[in-house]
């Protein structure tokens, strides 16, 4: 009895998050980048590059939120051929409307510190996290690994709509996307104007290399793999691949980078892929498990790894 009383609040607190989040949210129509086709700048299909774009108003006509969406990563062609003829390998298959809700809100009451600013949300459809460039097509499966492409078409594309003028830029991303933000932070700042004020912000995209249950490790292996597939390797962070493997690659970033950290994800720590995925909560100097089955390297990474002064697991 209490079990369905439970489930019939939670089905109704979802009903009025989303009711909340219509009545905050406004319509933002697709852009196609059809003049990045001929740089190369493709999704794995050939189709362009695409985002929505929101402009900004009064005192933040001249900031700029630019977020990359995420999406996972193909590691193989077989993996990448999966997804090609999906909305994370085509913007063939792309919804042509997004709802602007949260930090993409322009209501100023929902969104006091970017209502106004110019909101940008790259769709992802390289697989790479924004970092593959292979030249060669294979025209027995048309799969093109541009993700690095895209990634300065799309900013080309936002300095000549406004952003060569930004007071502020902040690149930002979720999961894969917020990897890209991570990986590509460096170059958004070489990009833009030396006067502007630049930050980078990752939500969920710090995959840690920790060793699986079994003790293997498997995140290195995969990831390994993506950079391989998608030719990454010279796309990557030179202060990175210069002290490790590209498999290997951690923040090495030379400007103000944020980690969205109430969530971190301890990717991968089991062999089954399908299994519950670790996280912590490091909401406090002090870090705990918040599951009995975290593996409790993770915390110990992550720490060793982030320096936080202060800052213990137990």
């Amino acid at each position: 009895m209490e079990g369905a009383r439970l489930g019939r609040w939670l089905v109704l607190g979802s009903l009025l998050t989303l009711l909340l989040l219509r009545a905050e949210g406004y319509p933002v129509k697709i852009t196609y980048l059809t003049e990045a086709v001929a740089k190369g700048a493709v999704c794995l299909d050939g189709s362009p590059p695409a985002y929505h774009f929101s402009q900004g108003f009064g005192a933040g006509v001249n900031n700029w939120l630019v977020f990359f969406e995420g999406g996972g990563w193909c590691s193989s062609v077989a993996d990448c051929l999966a997804r090609r003829d999906t909305r994370l390998g085509s913007s063939k298959y792309m919804t042509k409307e997004l709802s602007f809700s949260g930090i993409f809100s322009n209501k100023q009451n929902y969104n006091p510190d970017f209502y106004n600013w110019n909101k940008v949300k790259v769709r992802y459809c390289d697989g790479s996290s924004y970092t593959g460039d292979v030249e060669a097509v294979n025209p027995k499966t048309n799969l093109h690994f541009r993700g690095a492409r895209i990634f300065r078409a799309v900013i080309d594309n936002l300095m000549s709509r406004g952003m060569n003028n930004a007071q502020n830029a902040i690149l930002a991303g979720c999961s894969a996307g917020g990897l890209g933000a991570i990986l590509n932070c460096d170059r958004f700042r070489s990009l833009i104007p030396a006067k502007t004020k630049v930050k980078c912000f990752a939500d969920a995209g710090y995959f840690i290399n920790a060793k699986t249950v079994s003790g293997t490790s498997q995140i290195e292996q995969v990831y390994s793999q993506v950079v391989a597939t998608h030719d990454s390797a010279k796309n990557l962070p030179t202060s990175c691949t210069s002290r490790m493997k590209p498999g290997l690659v951690s923040p090495g970033i030379g400007i103000a980078l944020g980690i969205l950290s109430a969530l971190l994800y301890c990717t991968l720590l089991t062999d089954d892929p399908g299994t519950k995925m670790a996280v912590l909560l490091p909401t406090k100097r002090d870090l705990t498990n918040s599951d009995t089955n975290i593996h409790p390297e993770c915390c110990v990474r992550f720490l060793a790894g982030q320096k936080y002064p202060g800052a213990r697991c137990r």
